[in-house]
């Protein structure tokens, strides 16, 4: 990046962060929506969905067809199998009329492919294929929301498979029914009549991209192995949804307008094309979840401008507060906090606030439930200096401590006395005494 791309880039960030109106919420509002514009974009800069999206597409070409064979499968027993081509026809239709030969070689592929006959091993194969294109798939949306941990073998196994085989049944039945609707007689009459008539054309225009919208907002709510709300889940299914119904046109001109590319490549021509197609749709649906993470996560839009991590003094401070909150529910015999409630409460995104628990139930101060977290012991048996040693000493490893490093007696007198002064503030007091006011 050059000088002056980095001085207006500062620029830029002070004026969006150093400049937050107080009494406006109109301009508090502005402010919100130009700082997740300016952080999409930044992360979109930086190449990290990109490289996804092209790891994706190589997947994609490999499990393309054994996926929808397998739906092919599960609709072809309800009778339904015809259905799944027009969602193949739809995605491929950018390609312009070469985007149907596509689609026409992929079905036939797909209908020489006989699950009855691939016999036990070959049928496993087959469920193997497609489970490792979704946890590749979760791996990349894993990576945005900043989850370290992937789902285990049975729960892949469990809620992929089931998606994989429900999926297509239900996006057949939704458009199964918005079909009989708009095609009953009450909305034939009703479209005789204005202004319902124009409403209902302007509806019809509309369905595809709430359908696009709806297959998104489940896909960003589902797939990452965390929590994710539904209202950051739809922002990022509408900017997505929007980005790749209109990129599907703009795609279809260049297309169609690429006689040169045609002429250069010959027979290759499209299969190019489809290549870049598809990496254009992994990344509008990658940006789309990096949007609702920072819609559900604004703290760390700010987070990734500055580039700092968090200070040890801050990792003490959260540690106390969360493990605070955690006694006094306890306490209280209240519902037990979740990583989200405990994140909101001390207004931190959930990726800082999950380090820091994860160093507490290493530590032995917290335990991790269905419901929530607990403490590890009792209130009184939980003594404030040992949760500030937990967090001090976290990341340190068997050859490199305190003990190890090389010191001189003046340097280890004055860490003595850091220590001892520690210690002495604390006074053996519990998080029994913080939970119930005691002093």
């Amino acid at each position: 990046m050059s000088e002056s791309q980095t001085e207006l880039q500062k620029r830029v960030e002070s004026f969006l962060w150093q400049n937050t109106p107080d009494n406006n919420r109109l301009k508090l509002v502005a402010f919100k929506v130009l700082r997740l514009i300016y952080g999409s974009v930044v992360g979109l800069a930086d190449g990290r969905l990109s490289l996804r999206a092209m790891s994706l597409v190589y997947t994609t070409l490999l499990s393309i067809v054994p996926l929808l064979a397998l739906s092919f499968s599960v609709l072809k027993a309800m009778g339904a199998h015809n259905e799944i081509e027009p969602f193949l026809f739809q995605f491929l239709a950018p390609l312009g009329e070469q985007g149907a030969d596509v689609g026409r070689n992929i079905i036939q592929f797909i209908d020489n492919i006989k699950v009855g006959v691939l016999g036990s091993l070959g049928l496993g194969l087959l469920i193997y294929t497609v489970l490792s294109l979704v946890q590749k798939i979760e791996n990349a949306f894993n990576m945005i929301w900043q989850v370290e941990s992937s789902r285990s073998l049975g729960e892949r196994f469990s809620n992929y498979l089931s998606v994989i085989l429900i999926g297509p049944v239900i996006m057949v039945s939704a458009v199964g029914v918005s079909a009989t609707v708009l095609n009953s007689s009450v909305i034939s009459y009703f479209m005789m009549i204005e202004p319902f008539g124009s409403l209902i054309v302007f509806a019809t225009k509309l369905l595809p991209y709430l359908m696009v919208i709806g297959v998104f907002t489940f896909i960003y709510v589902f797939v990452p192995n965390t929590r994710v709300n539904l209202k950051a889940a739809l922002v990022g299914a509408a900017v997505s949804g929007i980005l790749w119904q209109k990129s599907g046109v703009l795609f279809a001109t260049f297309v169609v307008n690429s006689s040169k590319y045609t002429a250069i490549y010959s027979s290759f021509a499209i299969v190019i094309m489809l290549l870049i197609w598809l990496y254009i749709s992994w990344l509008i649906l990658l940006f789309g979840s990096n949007v609702a993470f920072y819609v559900q996560n604004p703290s760390s839009l700010k987070l990734n401008r500055s580039r700092f991590g968090v200070s040890s003094r801050v990792k003490e401070h959260l540690a106390l507060l969360m493990m605070v909150s955690i006694g006094r529910r306890h306490y209280e015999g209240a519902v037990p906090p979740t990583l989200h409630d405990l994140a909101d409460e001390v207004q931190v995104p959930d990726v800082d606030a999950q380090e820091i628990i994860d160093q507490l139930i290493m530590g032995q101060m917290l335990v991790k439930t269905t419901v929530g977290y607990l403490p590890a012991k009792s209130l009184d048996r939980l003594l404030l200096i040992d949760i500030i040693k937990v967090v001090r000493s976290a990341g340190e490893v068997g050859f490199i401590t305190v003990n190890s490093l090389r010191s001189d007696a003046a340097c280890s007198s004055l860490i003595s006395s850091i220590e001892h002064a520690v210690d002495s503030a604390l006074n053996n007091k519990s998080l029994h005494d913080l939970v119930s006011g005691h002093k």
